[in-house]
């Protein structure tokens, strides 16, 4: 098979979002639109991958998040920015080595799949020599129009502002994306001109180049949402909603239970098993996982966790990095874990934190406890036992251990390790005065009758 690689185009600045936060670094389903582009780029088969950066201020976080997932090889710059016909040449420079077909693409497109980028490859190999990526969007006003023979070949592209009624009845656009030969395709653009209004070299010049050679040009077409921009902020969130009804679709059916799907929040890499329920308003952030069996109750928020088989989460709970919720365990209402392996049907019921440690096999953690974990410095662990009995409002304060079987006395600062099947106390000495309170009252109250007297 012919090799694959990828240009992603990046360097524009993205004012339209009106962010600090450059454009293809905002997120969908809690995935940067850059990781998504190059997600997309790979899983269609393109090994060497090439992201186009600015010069510009913002392009330098670009190029940082680029370089993280890529390397530096991967990167090329576009300064200063002259179109999109000239970003695509700034890649000509780290695809030297590289010979094969080659993909142009946008970063700007977060709901763009390798599913909707292979039949660009098919094309070529059915001896297409420039393959071009259309859509038929529900407005095509703005869309430059692919205008094709009667033998189906595309023989231009033609932006709207310079077509005819006729070529305005197009609905066929071009979405930006295109394969071809690596040579052909810088050979093409260095032929691009800049004789137009911006002075700039525009992509799909390129197509007229390929027609006067008499190459063959044909267009595939994908669905609009596939390569729908986002631009600005109300763009952004739209891609969101489709994408998190795309989720709700898969999860509802691979069999996971929810009663009220349109309350609920999936990120990217979210994995639930059949057989699963998530109720109303839950959020799950990166890195989620939960097993067969498991409830997550309304409200809650997770991220980094595992929920494993039977576990109880909810409502209102709050699992962060970290957090490894055993079989059959319980994590109730405004319980927080972050970083804690909690066992085999442990509890922790009621208002606790649990930070920096472990909760063994059927422990139970009473309301108010706190696992003290960090000093102004530096994180310590906490480790309970397993069958520990942790009294309400207890604070543990780390490093220690809870032996197994051992109870804590409700309200107790417990500062030192507690031995298995010990009771640990840390309380002052309860005093009492009898009759205290009825002597209070009957002062109170004349008082306040000779002040009325």
């Amino acid at each position: 098979m012919t090799e694959r690689a990828a240009v992603i185009l990046a360097a524009g600045q993205g004012t339209r979002m009106k962010s600090p936060l450059p454009k293809v670094l905002h997120k969908v389903g809690g995935r940067t639109m850059l990781d998504r582009a190059i997600d997309a780029v790979q899983a269609a088969g393109c090994e060497k991958v090439v992201v186009v950066v600015g010069a510009h201020e913002t392009g330098a976080q670009v190029r940082a998040a680029a370089v993280a997932r890529l390397g530096e090889n991967a990167i090329a710059v576009q300064d200063p920015p002259l179109g999109t016909g000239h970003a695509v040449l700034a890649a000509q420079g780290a695809l030297a080595a590289f010979h094969g077909d080659v993909l142009v693409t946008n970063a700007d497109c977060p709901l763009l799949e390798g599913r909707d980028l292979e039949p660009l490859f098919e094309l070529r190999q059915k001896g297409a020599t420039l393959a071009l990526l259309g859509f038929e969007p529900a407005d095509p006003a703005l869309y430059g129009r692919l205008i094709r023979g009667a033998d189906g070949h595309v023989i231009r592209i033609v932006e709207a502002r310079d077509a005819s009624q006729e070529e305005r009845n197009v609905r066929a656009c071009y979405s930006g994306m295109m394969v071809a030969d690596r040579d052909r395709l810088f050979g093409w653009l260095a032929k691009v001109g800049n004789d137009n209004a911006k002075g700039e070299y525009y992509l799909t010049e390129v197509v007229a180049h390929a027609v006067a050679e008499e190459a063959q040009v044909r267009a595939v077409f994908a669905p609009e949402t596939a390569v729908m921009g986002a631009d600005s902020q109300a763009q952004l969130s739209a891609a969101e909603a489709i994408f998190q009804q795309r989720r709700r679709v898969h999860f509802l059916g691979a069999g996971v239970a929810m009663p009220a799907p349109d309350t609920v929040h999936f990120s990217w890499d979210t994995q639930i098993e059949p057989g699963a329920t998530v109720e109303q308003f839950v959020v799950f952030a990166p890195g989620v996982k939960v097993a067969t069996g498991a409830v997550i109750r309304a409200f809650s928020h997770l991220e980094g966790a595992s929920v494993a088989e039977g576990a109880l989460v909810g409502p209102y709970a709050r699992l962060r990095p970290g957090a490894e919720i055993g079989p059959q365990a319980h994590i109730g209402n405004f319980v927080e874990v972050k970083k804690v392996k909690v066992g085999e049907g442990a509890k922790a019921n009621h208002l606790t934190y649990l930070g920096d440690g472990t909760v063994g096999a059927g422990a139970n953690i009473g309301a108010g406890t706190i696992f003290c974990n960090y000093d102004g410095f530096d994180k310590h662990e906490t480790h309970v036992g397993e069958g520990a009995f942790i009294g309400s409002n207890t604070a543990l304060v780390a490093p220690i251990r809870v032996g197994a079987g051992a109870y804590t006395g409700s309200g107790s600062v417990i500062t030192r390790d507690v031995e298995p099947d010990a009771l640990a106390l840390e309380r002052a000495v309860q005093a009492e005065k009898p009759g205290w309170a009825a002597r209070f009252r009957a002062a109170k109250m004349a008082k306040k009758f000779k002040a009325k007297g």
